[in-house]
């Protein structure tokens, strides 16, 4: 009985795998080159022409920012969400960028092919340093990401929710490669996160460098939010459903994966300037676990990651759809590590 049941292991485990690899080679993923993340893009209304954060000179990979910070929020039909997201982003950066100086920035909103009135409800904001990137189509949250990071003007990039869960204080591929910012951030439009934590990845980051005064944009840097303290504490409110999904999920992630982060899917990540320039242009997957990719590049390329506790808090109106989501996020991951693992995918590309 014993050697029948091994045996049925064994050829769940054979049929497992060449689904896998049959898996990893039907299935699309978009494939471009440096040339498609150099076109020009404009602002919605305002028609002013985007940053793009890839030189066009041979030598150099990323262009000079034009500010300090660039805040990505990426958003689809989140009329309902974002009002109250970007009023508490707005007041808190204004009122640091009347008490110190040196701090400039800028907020781009990509417009993941919303259905709703999600660019008309950001662009009430745009008196406050803010643009609106509007895709004409979905590409999915790692895709707005992008497009956000690579058109943003910052030193510092910084990407968060839109549910505001976590706090800000002291969101993407295509979003991205288009800012000015020495320091990229990326936020979801939920507002699942608070504005006040931004703070604390800065702190983090100048530990990094060992500086407590300077940013340097050029240290190819990351500082990811985590949940993890909220989880230990039953702080987080979840439901067990979801619990058991996201606890699956981890170990998926750890086994195949990234090693050195335990809350990937956290949307509150600080990227300099320089890692941003180097990472996103690599990314393949554009859906929602294309966190997972770009930590396992970042992991890869050996550069340095630091994990930060942030407060956070559950929002109604998740896009996550638990069971469908998560078989596809549970698909990529693992067609993230077949991939690399063949060299179909590698960080020389």
């Amino acid at each position: 009985m014993l050697d029948i049941l091994l045996w049925i292991i064994v050829l769940i485990i054979i049929l497992g795998g060449i689904s896998l690899a049959i898996l990893s080679f039907i299935t699309p993923y978009p494939k471009r080159s440096r040339k498609d993340f150099m076109e020009k893009i404009y602002s919605y209304k305002k028609g002013g022409e985007f940053d793009n954060l890839l030189s066009e000179n041979g030598s150099r990979i990323f262009t000079d920012p034009k500010c300090y910070l660039s805040i990505i929020i990426p958003a689809m039909n989140e009329q309902e969400r974002i009002g109250t997201m970007l009023q508490e982003c707005t007041e808190y950066l204004t009122a640091r960028s009347k008490k110190e100086k040196d701090f400039t920035y800028e907020i781009i909103v990509v417009d993941d092919g919303s259905r709703d009135d999600t660019s008309e409800v950001a662009y009430t904001y745009a008196m406050n340093n803010l643009r609106v990137l509007k895709l004409a189509k979905n590409k999915g949250k790692g895709g707005a990401i992008r497009d956000g990071v690579l058109h943003c003007g910052g030193k510092m990039i910084l990407f968060a929710d839109a549910d505001g869960a976590t706090k800000f204080g002291g969101a993407i591929r295509d979003g991205v490669l288009h800012c000015g910012g020495k320091m990229i951030l990326f936020a979801d439009a939920d507002g699942a996160t608070k504005f006040s934590d931004i703070e604390k990845l800065e702190n983090k980051f100048k530990e990094m460098v060992n500086d407590e005064n300077e940013i340097d944009y050029t240290f190819p840097g990351i500082v990811v939010g985590s949940r993890c303290h909220l989880e230990e504490e039953s702080i987080a409110e979840r439901s067990l459903f979801r619990t058991i999904l996201m606890k699956g999920f981890h170990i998926i992630v750890y086994l195949l994966t990234v090693k050195t982060v335990h809350d990937t899917q956290c949307g509150f990540k600080l990227f300099s300037r320089a890692a941003a320039a180097r990472l996103f242009p690599l990314l393949h997957i554009e859906r929602w676990a294309f966190d997972v990719e770009l930590l396992y590049l970042a992991e890869k390329l050996h550069y340095p990651i630091s994990e930060v506790a942030v407060e956070w808090k559950e929002v109604d109106g998740s896009k996550i759809v638990p069971i469908w989501s998560w078989l596809q996020m549970g698909r990529d991951i693992l067609l993230i590590w077949i991939h690399y693992l063949t060299g179909k995918w590698s960080v020389t590309q």
